[in-house]
């Protein structure tokens, strides 16, 4: 890819927008109000508002390597707690994909370098869930059912915050755990039970 062929394409993009509403950078200066937001993955070959067929200002997005959400990582957590506390988003969704590459690297007994403390957090996940993987023969099924997990296991982290935990109580936020099928595009809900996972850490996660 020519670098500069990005500003070209950048000037076509400009000149469909205005052709199309010719107010349309002025009605984005004018601030953004999104109902969602939206935890995915690095991968190149995975978008965000285009999977979805939304537009700039519908969605919030956060991408880093396997869609984690880690309480440690300020990044995630701060685009959370503004997503949560100021933009007022109604769901949050952790989004993560088939033939996933962080997720694949994780489960190499390989020494990858600055990579390998990211890539602990999965193989926590597989730990956890280790008698359901290691019960999967095809190698393919049970890396794909590790992306599922991991999904999981993301939402779960993000019910543990305070902000999550608040706004669902002042007004009734969502989490949703997605994966996007990159073989078909198909986006598929895993319908994780928000209201039983939120209720089983309660005892130990509870925050006023």
């Amino acid at each position: 890819m020519d670098v500069k062929k990005v500003f070209k394409n950048n000037e076509k993009w400009i000149e469909e927008k205005l052709s199309k509403n010719p107010s349309y950078f002025e009605d984005l200066g004018k601030g953004q109000n999104p109902e969602l937001l939206f935890i995915g993955c690095s991968d190149s070959r995975v978008t965000a508002e285009e999977l979805m067929g939304l537009g700039p200002g519908e969605v919030f997005v956060h991408r880093n390597i396997a869609n984690m959400v880690i309480s440690i990582d300020l990044n995630v957590m701060s685009v959370v707690n503004y997503a949560v506390n100021h933009l007022k988003v109604k769901d949050v969704v952790v989004c993560g994909h088939y033939e996933c590459g962080g997720v694949k690297a994780a489960m190499q007994s390989e020494d990858l370098g600055i990579l390998n403390p990211w890539l602990r957090n999965i193989r926590d996940v597989y730990r956890i869930h280790r008698k359901t993987l290691n019960a999967i023969t095809d190698e393919t099924e049970r890396y794909n059912r590790l992306v599922e997990l991991n999904v999981q296991e993301q939402c779960v982290n993000l019910i543990k915050t305070a902000a999550v935990q608040k706004a669902n109580r002042d007004r009734g936020l969502v989490v949703h755990g997605w994966v996007f099928n990159v073989h078909t595009g198909k986006l598929i809900d895993l319908n994780i039970d928000f209201d039983g996972y939120l209720k089983d850490i309660m005892e130990i996660y509870h925050l006023e």
